[in-house]
């Protein structure tokens, strides 16, 4: 789970900065889909990889916010 500090500044800055908003806004689609995977107690193949795929687009994003968070920091 992402630190309290970072979900604050996500707040205050996905208004002012487009593309930290799509970011966030996927990476609360993908925590959705993957919670509804981690739900159901059997997963074909196809679900398997799919939810694999997912988890990595989900970090991939969450490297991309850190480094936006970095950067606002930064100038902060």
């Amino acid at each position: 789970p992402m630190e309290q500090r970072d979900l604050d500044l996500i707040a205050e800055w996905k208004e002012k900065d487009p593309e930290l908003k799509k970011l966030w806004t996927e990476h609360l689609e993908y925590e959705e889909q993957l919670e509804s995977f981690n739900k159901r107690v059997y997963l074909s193949a196809a679900e398997q990889m799919e939810r694999r795929t997912l988890q990595k687009k989900k970090l991939k994003g969450r490297d991309q916010i850190e480094r936006i968070l970095s950067r606002i920091r930064t100038q902060a």
